[in-house]
């Protein structure tokens, strides 16, 4: 059996840099070379970023990704490395883009696969599956593709596929079948979100089988907006066993040697229940004899809270860098929040980047001042105190206000400042909201929750309190066990406590998660043993709070549904559960 030599470029690209993407594949492909690779594949639409959303109704932006992929082909020859296969996704039209200010259904968008090869586009796949649920939106954009292509490699028939086309039985994977093939290449931008390692393996293994063929599928890592990926790229055997995987949130080349079955001449079966055409194309010449053997190993899993804490870094990381911001501010109360916010900043940016900022009011509490302070220390971010009472007493100098008003007066005192800072300084505003708060509106508009991002958007307070205690398990403690162990409160008032206005978050935050992430009615959430009064008084805040989360930061998406691109309810709705 013929050994093929293939790596898998874990790697991070971003939307819209098409040079910039060009030239990491370019570099990864030499990586790739120099460790005796014949094929080397890269993500889903690897030279324009994903998701591209509306930027594909632009035809100066499909334009340029067929003439870079074309520039790519021919940069690689020049590099010396024509002889190496590269996989790489880019989106592509049928024929030249339309003259018309926008793409329709029929227009002919394709989320598609090339392989370069020896200076040339030597074969293209367009994607069948194009999924139509969660955050994805791609029967917007895309007509999907009804031919499944494979290319003969010294002597090995590889089939290309793209993402969705995995994680649907039928289609590419029973067609790869069908013409027989050794290995299907499937190339991903599968968004992370916890525990979805697990299902990728048992459904790679699935595919696997089915296809009866050793399956190659690479993920990218990276942030875009609220969507953070984790690479977890994987190759399993036809009989789906696992051979090689990669870590997660880790830019890496996996390298495997496989033995593949020799190709033969026999035609597919002609049977279409599948649906798809298969269309053939070979390239010349042999496999040169790899030097040595390449095993990619196995990458340990690890804890659900390192997996998340490397989930926010990273995607705080990239939203910063990618968007040019130079540094982020945000306000430290002494409290929970804002210090694991603070922490995954000095992670992801470095303590020279982060900005913390002491408000105090009046009825600030000495602990939360000093804990506030302790942090900056452990951490060494730049530390800075505006007292807001000053500000404060000369608004209710001018206005005659009294109660809620005078607490959030406070904490919009703060918003600005901390906007103000922004702009005068150039910091990005980072709030520090988390999911449970968002969730039944625990928040002041144009206050607390000002800024333009939040990293504990997508995640609820009682996880918010898991994040601390195993981030101060690691090799520095950065957030002060007083922060941790103390009773939230916003301290806008004499004696303040959450529990004053919200359940306690062990029952709370269960009644949320089935409320918004598994659209669960009133009944149900009854049903599973919480108090109808409490789940009425629940569901009533959660859905009068839609216009505040409308208007909230992006941040980085965790979970199976997370506020803003999975979960699209009209602020106008008075529908309520229990009520038809």
């Amino acid at each position: 059996m013929p050994t093929l030599r293939i790596a898998l470029a874990q790697v991070n690209s971003t939307v819209g840099d098409i040079p910039g993407n060009a030239a990491a594949v370019r570099r990864w492909s030499r990586e790739a070379a120099d460790a005796g690779a014949h094929l080397v594949a890269f993500p889903e639409m690897m030279l324009t970023g994903y998701p591209i959303e509306d930027l594909v109704f632009r035809n100066s932006f499909v334009e340029a990704s067929r003439q870079a992929l074309r520039a790519l082909a021919a940069d690689l020859a020049a590099d010396g490395l024509g002889d190496l296969a590269v996989v790489v996704g880019y989106v592509d039209a049928d024929g030249p883009p339309a003259i018309s200010s926008e793409a329709v259904p029929g227009s002919g968008r394709r989320d598609a696969s090339a392989l370069l090869w020896r200076g040339e586009v030597a074969a293209t796949y367009y994607k069948h599956h194009l999924p139509n649920y969660g955050v994805f939106d791609e029967d917007r954009y895309f007509e999907p593709g009804d031919t499944l292509t494979v290319v003969r490699l010294g002597g090995v028939d590889v089939a290309l596929t793209v993402c969705e086309d995995i994680w649907q039985a039928g289609g590419p994977f029973t067609a790869a079948r069908r013409a027989g093939v050794g290995l299907v290449v499937n190339i991903n931008a599968s968004p992370y979100e916890l525990n979805k390692d697990d299902v990728r393996l048992a459904l790679v293994q699935r595919r696997a089988v089915e296809a009866g063929a050793t399956v190659a599928f690479v993920n990218m890592i990276g942030g875009q907006d609220e969507l953070v990926f984790d690479g977890d790229s994987m190759i399993v055997s036809a009989e789906g066993e696992l051979l090689a995987r990669t870590g997660q949130f880790t830019e890496e080349l996996l390298v495997h040697d496989l033995e593949l079955p020799r190709a033969t001449d026999a035609a597919p079966a002609t049977e279409h229940g599948d649906g798809m055409a298969i269309q053939q194309v070979a390239l010349p010449g042999e496999l040169p004899e790899p030097a040595g053997t390449a095993d990619g190993g196995i990458a340990d899993r690890v804890s659900d809270e390192a997996e998340i804490w490397s989930a926010l870094v990273l995607g705080l990381r990239d939203y910063v860098n990618k968007n040019r911001f130079r540094s982020v501010v945000l306000g430290l109360s002494g409290g929970i929040d804002s210090a694991v916010v603070a922490a995954i900043a000095v992670d992801a940016l470095g303590p020279e980047r982060v900005v913390g900022v002491s408000l105090p009011s009046g009825y600030s509490s000495s602990h939360s001042k000093d804990d506030a302070a302790d942090l900056a220390k452990r951490t060494g971010l730049d530390y800075r105190t505006e007292p807001i009472q000053p500000m404060v007493d000369a608004f209710l100098a001018n206005m005659s206000l009294s109660g809620l008003a005078v607490e959030n007066l406070q904490a919009r005192v703060r918003g600005v400042i901390l906007m103000a800072l922004s702009n005068q300084e150039g910091h990005l505003v980072l709030t520090t909201g988390n999911k449970s708060e968002l969730a039944v509106g625990y928040s002041t508009l144009y206050g607390d929750s000002v800024g333009g991002f939040n990293p504990l958007k997508d995640v609820p307070k009682s996880m918010v309190w898991q994040l601390a205690r195993w981030r101060n398990t690691q090799e520095d403690s950065p957030i002060p066990e007083n922060s941790i162990t103390k009773a939230p409160s916003a301290e806008l008032r004499p004696d303040q406590k959450d529990s004053d206005s919200l359940p306690d978050y062990e029952i709370l935050d269960p009644i949320i998660k089935g409320y918004v992430d598994h659209d669960l009615g009133r009944a149900e959430l009854i049903a599973a043993g919480n108090d109808p009064a409490l789940v009425d008084r629940v569901l009533r805040m959660i859905d009068l709070a839609e216009y505040k989360r409308r208007q909230s930061a992006p941040g980085t998406k965790i979970s199976g549904k997370a506020f803003g691109r999975d979960r699209r309810l009209p602020i106008t709705n008075l529908f309520r559960e229990g009520s038809a």
